[in-house]
């Protein structure tokens, strides 16, 4: 355990943006399954909506660091290649 009045704080500040990534990551898989599962269902007005959505959150989550620029790149890639394929 730290001793010095700023490396306490250090270990706050940590705790809370872990915290706080673990809550976008999470959010972007449950969007990811939901784009999936509305793909795989055949709904296309819904896998529209998730589509805007999940390449909302990679956005986002490249923005914080939590993903790479090019696997957020290739995700998207493969899922409008799913959403065309619908059609």
């Amino acid at each position: 355990m730290a001793n010095i009045k700023s490396a306490k704080k250090r270990i706050l500040v940590n705790q809370t943006k872990a915290l706080q990534n673990q809550m976008v990551k999470s959010q972007l898989k449950t969007v990811i399954k939901k784009y999936n599962a509305a793909v795989e269902a055949g709904d296309k007005a819904s896998a529209s909506e998730l589509y805007k959505l999940a390449v909302k959150k990679l956005d986002q989550a490249v923005a914080r660091g939590l993903v790479h620029k090019n696997n957020a790149a290739h995700k998207k890639s493969e899922f409008t290649k799913k959403f065309n394929a619908m059609a």
